[in-house]
């Protein structure tokens, strides 16, 4: 009887010890990227940033529409400098991202290759007026985190606005 009373204890401390190590947390932690992603997914958005975002801040592929990107990928020419483009696997990983987390241009829209001229920044920035021209840097002043790849942070002066 004691020892099935032990195995009895044990099997529920292990139990509880169990749920605790993969229980989710109530209150999920500040996403510090700006999509959710995973798998190769996951792995292209990491080879973006260590060949894009060294140079400059990344910028969320949300920002431009997918044929932006294409293009951006296949040249050379990256606005004034000339960069070798990025090889197969990274390149197919880093276009899987970029197109996962963008979206397509309208047929009339023109295809923009300057942040403020991109109809997809616009629309994540309504009743913001963003400074003209809108550098990379510009961004910092509303976005924080930018340099952690964090767009979802905001300044103290654009956290409560309407």
């Amino acid at each position: 009887m004691i020892l099935i009373g032990i195995l009895l204890i044990w099997s529920l401390i292990l139990g509880w010890g169990l749920a605790q190590a993969v229980e989710t947390p109530q209150k999920s932690a500040e996403i510090g990227t700006v999509d959710v992603v995973s798998g190769n997914l996951k792995l292209g958005q990491q080879f973006y940033l260590e060949n894009c975002a060294t140079c400059h801040i990344g910028i969320p592929p949300a920002a431009f529409p997918t044929q932006t990107w294409r293009d951006l990928l296949q040249d050379s020419q990256h606005y004034g400098a000339t960069l070798t483009p990025l090889a197969d696997p990274a390149r197919s990983l880093v276009w899987n991202y970029l197109r996962t987390f963008s979206r397509q241009a309208l047929e009339e829209e023109q295809t923009p290759y300057r942040l403020g001229e991109s109809k997809p920044f616009k629309i994540l920035h309504p009743k913001v007026e963003v400074p003209r021209p809108v550098t990379l840097s510009s961004c910092l002043a509303c976005h924080p985190g930018t340099n952690q790849y964090n767009f979802r942070k905001l300044s103290a002066d654009w956290e409560n606005a309407p």
